[in-house]
């Protein structure tokens, strides 16, 4: 049998869930850093970060030693994601708790009303991690598609100026968009990325 440190993560997890330790220990060590920068990225507070991290990893050893976990992609973004969500459930309490309520007058309050706030931390961790995951998709495009892509949403360029560019066709410079796009939404579906709210 490898060294346990050899593992791919799907066979430590597996081998945690039936009991090995260690197997877990070499997850934590494996991931660790990339997790706690995530969060301390996002949160920008070592307490909170340490809150978090720890919480992440409760609920990591939680799904496991329970047989909920499925896998479905790799097993750190699965990590990041559970990281993000109990990040959102932290703002999101934290709003909850500071909202003042004038809900025994019969008036709406105004004051209430989310289409009336420049947007939450929620809504703006959300955005971060949709403009973070809309990039890594973009990345991962043949280079003819992403270059097309670029050219048109982020430096404003018709699909003329994107032919002449490129020297092909409108034609060509429209169907490499199309299939861009197409691409996009594939890889978004099969990792399971949400890119909107």
């Amino acid at each position: 049998m490898k060294h346990l440190s050899k593992l791919s993560d799907e066979e430590l997890v597996a081998l945690y869930s039936e009991g090995n330790n260690q197997a877990f220990d070499i997850l934590l060590t494996r991931h660790k850093n990339r997790v706690y920068s995530y969060i301390f990225y996002t949160v920008k507070d070592n307490d909170l970060c340490e809150d978090i991290f720890q919480e992440t990893f409760v609920k990591v050893i939680t799904t496991i030693k329970q047989g909920r976990y499925v896998e479905a992609g790799k097993f750190s973004s699965w990590v990041t994601r559970i990281a993000h969500n109990l990040i959102i459930d932290h703002y999101r309490q934290e709003r909850n708790e500071n909202l003042v309520s004038n809900d025994e007058n019969d008036e709406k309050d105004i004051f209430n009303r989310k289409e009336l706030s420049e947007g939450t931390i929620e809504d703006s961790i959300i955005t971060r991690q949709i403009h973070a995951d809309i990039r890594r998709l973009v990345a991962a495009l043949p280079e003819n598609q992403r270059e097309v892509l670029i050219m048109r949403y982020y430096k404003d360029m018709s699909f003329k100026e994107i032919a002449d560019a490129t020297q092909v066709s409108i034609n060509t410079a429209l169907g490499r968009m199309r299939y861009a796009l197409l691409n996009m939404r594939k890889m978004a579906e099969e990792h399971q990325i949400q890119l909107s709210f």
